[in-house]
């Protein structure tokens, strides 16, 4: 488990965040710049393969040459003790594929908003030579803003050259795969286009234009089936935005946009009022299919429109008059049974068909009741009824996109090719969503837990708020919402952020300051001598450390001076040298020694040949907060020493 761990040192792993057949996503903690980042690590049954880990990192690298406002940006790519991991941009939101989940069929200016932003960025990566293969609604991120963000281009890129046997993690991917992709060809360019319309598909209609029990079932439709039309689903789109899907989806790339750049600039006038009627997209077809046409030789060639050219046995050209013509009775008879034969055929027309269509059969309208909508519609056109209408209707019991009912009902009989109605189900009924931005937490969750709503999840978040309003929330206010299948997210304020004092004691000013700035807070300094604490660093702070202090709030430090420097100062002394001789009237020899700021005890301050006492007046250099010392020897005996005090005043 990587959770705790630091990647290289720098990247603390912190929870676990999405992962799929590949990779597994982590939150994780950049420790050097203080910020979140996404990284996203190589599983472990990939990380053996040489040829893989090569083109990991290739792709990675190539990948970090993409900058654009929609794409996730990569910080960095390593490996620590075998773990493979790229660094990439937090994007604080949802993916796709929740919010199509939450909020489809989109707003088709919505969905325009959206791929305009998406095929932007993927534009952006084929111009840069990166093809990004795995385009689906869970590769694409809405942040917090509405702004879409691109993921997931290094891995999938890596993958193309290395076989997946993972079925259940290939499946998600299978819905959005591209015929050439399907069929193990060659991937361009336009099979992100193929699968930029599928996703545009899902967006408008909330559904996958191709689904099936198994992964087999879905890749043969992307093969053979042409992509339904998205208007049977939702009649608001129009006939331009369609269009866009049609193109983007052709099962030939030749007939696909020749760029994903062609397809921005398509969507970009798509609302244009001159184009939302335009003709619906169609690929062209040949009338007939081509023929190989015999040689003719120059020989074989009809001289004219009134000649007859026959051969004989042999194989020779004969003229047309020299075949005999058959005889006239011949012909009659031919013509007799001719008309005789049209006569049966008329008789058995009139005894077959005629009652059909005058006296059409009773049938049983069957019941197909909780059937998708295609398979409804296929069973009741095999048994000869017309679809006249489909209605579309709330229902909490019947999934969306499958049948509620019929009109006639089922059970009931009818004529053959009776026109039929259908009451298609769009789901469970919708509620608008409420704003809760400003409200007490305790009290909406209250509120939602009466409405039924699935689930109330917290995010708590440091604001100039009171602790427990609401100041983000998950649906927007005014979505259209089922409450039982909704699951709600608030972020939820606690208060302004507290902040627990450092010990600054032994910090430079610099520092100081930094970190104040840092944390929001103000500082005063203030500076004191100090014999203990070197100059320039902080001696004491108020309030002390660990005190628990808001956001903005002022903090005082003592920085040292260093010791106090005051000016040396002149002590004049008067020092006795005695005269003691072993006998009277003899020479005694004696020695001063003084120690201040301009000598030491090491020599004589001054000698003496005494015959009688002397008095020395001796003026000493002292320094601040020091002492001057002296010294008297007499024949090699010290007869007096004492201290000669700084003064204090």
């Amino acid at each position: 488990m990587l959770i705790g761990k630091r990647l290289s040192g720098r990247y603390k792993i912190m929870s676990l965040i999405g992962g799929g057949g590949m990779a597994n996503v982590y939150l994780a903690r950049d420790m050097i710049l203080e910020r979140d980042v996404a990284i996203k690590v190589l599983r472990f049954d990939f990380s053996s393969d040489e040829q893989f880990i090569k083109r990991f990192h290739r792709e990675a690298q190539a990948a970090t040459s993409l900058n654009h406002e929609n794409i996730v940006s990569i910080y960095d790519v390593g490996e620590d003790e075998g773990i493979y991991y790229i660094v990439m941009e937090y994007v604080r939101g949802y993916t796709l594929k929740q919010y199509i989940q939450q909020h489809a069929p989109l707003s088709v200016p919505k969905a325009i908003d959206i791929m305009e932003q998406l095929t932007s960025a993927i534009a952006h990566a084929h111009e840069n030579g990166v093809i990004h293969r795995d385009i689906k609604p869970q590769n694409i991120l809405i942040d917090e803003h509405g702004n879409v963000k691109v993921t997931d281009f290094g891995i999938a890129v890596a993958l193309s050259s290395t076989t997946i046997t993972q079925t259940n993690s290939v499946l998600g991917s299978i819905h959005y795969l591209s015929p050439e992709q399907a069929r193990g060809g060659i991937t361009t360019a336009k099979s992100d286009i193929y699968s930029l319309g599928i996703v545009m598909f899902e967006l408008l209609t909330g559904r996958l234009p191709f689904s099936g029990e198994s992964a087999v079932s879905i890749v043969l439709k992307h093969l053979q089936a042409e992509t339904p039309s998205p208007k049977a689903w939702n009649p608001n789109i129009p006939q331009s935005v369609e269009n866009i899907i049609l193109k983007a989806t052709a099962k030939d790339p030749f007939y696909r946009y020749q760029s994903v750049r062609e397809m921005n600039e398509d969507i970009r006038t798509a609302l244009n009022p001159d184009r939302l009627n335009e003709k619906k997209f169609t690929i062209p077809d040949d009338d007939e299919p081509t023929k190989a046409i015999p040689i003719i030789k120059e020989g074989d060639m009809i001289p004219d429109e009134q000649s007859t050219i026959v051969r004989d046995e042999n194989g020779e050209k004969t003229d047309g008059s020299s075949v005999q013509t058959p005889k006239k009775k011949r012909k009659w008879i031919a013509w007799i049974i001719a008309a005789l034969l049209f006569l049966v055929a008329v008789g058995v027309s009139v005894v077959t068909w005629v009652p059909a269509l005058f006296f059409p059969n009773d049938v049983t309208v069957p019941d197909v009741t909780n059937k998708d909508y295609d398979e409804a519609v296929e069973k009741l056109s095999s048994l000869g009824f017309e679809i006249k209408n489909t209605v579309d209707m709330e229902d909490n019991e019947i999934t969306e996109g499958k049948v509620v009912r019929t009109k006639p009902e089922a059970g009931k009989t009818v004529k053959e090719g009776t026109a039929i109605t259908i009451y298609k189900s769009i789901g469970k009924k919708k509620v608008e969503f409420g704003n809760f931005i400003g409200e007490n937490i305790d009290d909406v969750e209250e509120q939602l837990k009466n409405e039924k709503f699935l689930l109330v999840k917290r995010n708590e978040r440091y604001s100039d708020e009171p602790a427990g309003t609401i100041i983000e929330q998950f649906p927007s206010p005014g979505e259209k919402v089922v409450p039982d299948e909704t699951e709600v997210t608030f972020t939820v304020s606690i208060g302004p952020q507290k902040i627990i004092l450092k010990d600054l004691t032994g910090y430079t000013e610099k520092s100081v300051r930094d970190y104040v700035q840092e944390q929001q807070l103000y500082v005063i300094v203030k500076h004191e001598y100090s014999d203990k604490v070197p100059e320039g660093i902080v001696m004491s702070q108020t309030p002390r450390a660990n005190t628990e202090l808001e956001k903005g709030a002022t903090i005082t430090v003592v920085i040292s001076r260093g010791k106090e420097l005051l000016p040396n100062k002149m002590v004049v002394k008067e020092i006795d040298i005695p005269y003691e001789p072993e006998q009277e009237g003899g020479i005694v020899d004696a020695q001063l020694y003084i120690q201040d700021a301009n000598h030491d005890m090491t020599k004589p301050y001054k000698t003496y040949r005494l015959t009688a006492p002397v008095k020395e007046t001796v003026e000493f250099n002292i320094p601040y907060k020091g002492n001057g010392y002296y010294r008297v020897i007499v024949n090699n005996v010290v007869k007096q020493e004492g201290t000669v005090p700084y003064p204090n005043s």
